[in-house]
């Protein structure tokens, strides 16, 4: 089932027992992130909640939307989200002499794409609430940890557009609010919309940017997705919701939004003008450093009559995130299988930030097979961010952390089996020796083969021969075990 909106999804959730209604005033500056907190640490993630009543605004405020398996397999439509992603590959099946990288950029272009593709639309409810004075105070954004730089809206989706080729971004950055019409863009250097700037800067103009708050939680979630640039963020949450999304025309530049967003904010970034932003307490669970990003200036403002405002929190794990980056791995790991059919299963730990550990089972086929993975993860996307890739053999489960730690610690020679490589990191990375730039391990806890340098020989597993096994079998009942 699809949502096309807030309300819809907060119905689903409640007929579902996910959410949980709080009538009672909740301060926005630290307080409710104590709540929220301690709601998503509980087992499962606990409850989506509606604040109905947040000192100082009328918007109710909706947060922990995404902080269940259950929740994310509503928002993704299927209870196994990876098929999502393996329905949609079965469409660039061979056909012609294009590779499978060559396809997904020309998506915009395959037939079978067409019902997913965004509808524009004419009549949004996004408009139906035109703002004179438009405010970031209309809305009640919160102040997240004591150390923060000030008040941070966590979970928009800011649309900008390529001033060369005209595709358009969607992306979900931070935006810490300076005033009333004023907020820092926390465009980190390697994404999309801070190459949108650079562009702009070339020609000395400042580029427009509209940021829509709410509206479908597959839209909502998409903008979370480290898609390829030339992969539409609204047509991939077409293929999450099973029917196209309803875009319409921002009102004072020609950017296409979410038609039924609760709120939209217009107006522009100036690539000449830089402001310091944060400290903010991030996924790493640590504070990000305060550092200089762009402003995006506040001229225009929207929203529905009955707007929700849509928030969530990060910090030490496990938070909602975590349950946003499960269903993350869950769409990407087909696209990983199918760039390196040799991959048998990947995963990345909430406990490792996502970025921080990647671990991957290999089905090996030559000498030098795990590093070979290694670097080509390295060189996909922003892939190329993982500090630390762990590679074992096709037979161990690698979410069970148990076998994986027997299996990875006795199969590794340090002196041998470990890569060091250096190359970009992430923005929020706090312990590379430059900003942006450090170092990166990959660590290959496969099985070692002569041909590889172990000229002794390997052991078996210990393992009870299956003819024993069956006898077991039969006399268990009686052993009463």
């Amino acid at each position: 089932m699809s949502y096309d909106n807030l309300r819809d999804f907060i119905a689903a959730l409640e007929t579902a027992g996910e959410l949980r209604r709080i009538s009672m005033e909740v301060d926005p500056i630290l307080e409710l992130t104590e709540i929220a907190d301690r709601v998503m640490k509980s087992p499962g993630g606990g409850p989506a909640l509606l604040f109905e009543r947040v000192k100082g605004s009328k918007m109710p405020l909706l947060i922990n939307a995404f902080g269940s398996s259950k929740r994310m397999q509503m928002v993704c439509g299927s209870e196994k989200i990876n098929e999502v992603t393996e329905n949609f590959l079965a469409m660039l099946e061979p056909k012609g002499s294009l590779s499978f990288l060559e396809k997904l950029k020309m998506l915009p272009k395959l037939k079978q794409i067409n019902d997913i593709f965004p509808v524009d639309v004419k009549k949004a409810p996004c408009m139906e609430v035109v703002v004179d004075d438009p405010s970031f105070d209309l809305m009640p954004v919160c102040k997240c940890w004591p150390d923060d730089g000030g008040r941070f809206i966590t979970m928009p989706m800011v649309f900008s557009r390529d001033p060369r080729n005209g595709a358009t971004n969607c992306g979900m950055y931070r935006l810490q609010v300076f005033d009333s019409k004023t907020c820092g863009m926390h465009w980190h250097l390697h994404k999309g919309g801070a190459e949108h700037l650079r562009r702009m800067k070339e020609k000395g103009e400042v580029l427009p940017v509209t940021i829509a708050m709410g509206g479908g939680p597959a839209e909502i979630f998409s903008a979370t997705v480290p898609l390829p640039p030339d992969i539409n963020e609204m047509m991939f949450a077409g293929l999450l919701r099973g029917s196209p999304v309803k875009v319409t025309k921002s009102r004072t530049n020609d950017l296409l939004i979410p038609a039924d967003a609760d709120v939209v904010l217009e107006g522009y970034v100036d690539p000449a003008e830089m402001r310091l932003e944060g400290p903010f307490g991030d996924h790493t669970g640590y504070y990000s450093l305060a550092d200089m990003y762009p402003v995006f200036h506040l001229t225009a403002m929207s929203m529905r009559r009955d707007p929700v405002y849509i928030h969530t929190i990060v910090g030490v794990p496990p938070m909602e995130d975590a349950y946003i980056g499960e269903a993350i791995e869950a769409l990407f790991t087909p696209i990983m299988k199918k760039q390196f059919p040799e991959i048998v299963d990947m995963h990345m730990p909430v406990w490792g930030c996502f970025h921080n550990l990647m671990i991957i089972a290999l089905k090996k086929s030559y000498p030098g097979h795990a590093r070979k993975i290694m670097h080509g993860i390295w060189g996909l996307g922003q892939a190329m961010f993982t500090k630390l890739i762990l590679v074992v053999d096709d037979d161990v489960n690698i979410r069970n952390y148990g076998e994986l730690t027997w299996r990875a610690s006795n199969c590794v020679d340090y002196a041998r089996d470990v890569e060091i490589v250096k190359g970009p990191v992430d923005d929020l990375d706090h312990s590379s020796a430059m900003h942006r730039l450090g170092g990166k391990m990959g660590v290959d806890a496969t099985t070692k083969w002569a041909t590889e340098g172990h000229t002794r020989e390997w052991p078996d597993i210990i393992r009870m021969s299956d003819d024993v096994k069956k006898r077991v079998d039969e006399i268990w009942g009686q052993l009463g075990m």
